[in-house]
C-alpha cells in the first residue's frame, strides 16, 4: 500500500503561502514553486538505496555510502509540472525526464491527452510526478494510469498543494503509490478551483492568462 504524506516543515509553509499572495509576481512564483519541489523532494526521496563505495579521503581509505544507481525519472504533468522539475534535477541531476500532457476540459473538468513521451525502460525506474495541483484527482489519476500501462510499479506523486476531494479520488484509484502533498487546502469550489489555493498554477508559472 502507498501512503500520504503532508510534509509539515515550517519552510515549506511559509513558501506556500508566499505563493498564495496574489501580488507575488511570476518570477517569483516560479523560483518559489522550484525551492518547493526541491524540499519536498528532499522528504519524497528518504528511501533511495544507498550502496557502499570506496573513497580515498585526503587522510585514509573508507567504505561510504552513494546511491545505489536505481533509475530515477521524472515525469511533470504539462504544463504546471514543469515548475517543479528543476527544483528535483537539482537533488539527483541524473533523472531522466518525460513529460505528460493533459488539458482539463472547461466544462466536464476532465482530463484529455495530448502529449506522453517517457524515458526508456519506464517499468525499471522509480518516477515521481509532479503537479503543483491536486484539485478533483482526474489528471493526477489519468497519468499514473499512462505510467502503469507502460509496466511501471513504483510510482510518487508531489504536488504543492491539494483539496481533500483530489486526494481522495487518487488514493482511491491508486493506493499502491506514495503521495506527498505540501498543504492539504480547504475544498473545491463550484468551478473546481482549490480554495484557498493559489489560483491556475500554470499561468501563474509562465506568466499567461
Amino acid at each position: 500500500m502507498g501512503k500520504v504524506t503532508i510534509i509539515d516543515h515550517p519552510l515549506i509553509k511559509h513558501k506556500i503561502s508566499l505563493l498564495r499572495d496574489e501580488n507575488t509576481g511570476t518570477r517569483d512564483f516560479r523560483i518559489l514553486v522550484e525551492e518547493i519541489a526541491m524540499l519536498m523532494g528532499y522528504e519524497a526521496l528518504r528511501d533511495l538505496p544507498t550502496e557502499l563505495v570506496s573513497v580515498k579521503t585526503p587522510i585514509t581509505t573508507a567504505d561510504v555510502p552513494m546511491l545505489a544507481g536505481k533509475k530515477l525519472a521524472v515525469v511533470p504533468i504539462l504544463r504546471a509540472g514543469l515548475g517543479m522539475v528543476n527544483g528535483i534535477l537539482a537533488l539527483v541531476p541524473s533523472a531522466k525526464v518525460g513529460h505528460i500532457g493533459l488539458y482539463r476540459d472547461e466544462v466536464t473538468h476532465e482530463p484529455h491527452e495530448y502529449f506522453c513521451k517517457l524515458p526508456e525502460n519506464i517499468d525499471e525506474r522509480l518516477v515521481i510526478l509532479p503537479d503543483p495541483m491536486l484539485a478533483t484527482g482526474g489528471s493526477a489519476i489519468t497519468a499514473v494510469d499512462f505510467i502503469k500501462q507502460r509496466g511501471c510499479s513504483h510510482i510518487k506523486f508531489m504536488c504543492v498543494i491539494a483539496a481533500p476531494e483530489g486526494l481522495e479520488a487518487l488514493q482511491k484509484a491508486h493506493p499502491d503509490i506514495d503521495i506527498y502533498v505540501g498543504s492539504l487546502d480547504e475544498k473545491l469550489n463550484e468551478n473546481a478551483y482549490i480554495v484557498p489555493g493559489l489560483g491556475d498554477a500554470g499561468d501563474r508559472i509562465f506568466g499567461t492568462k
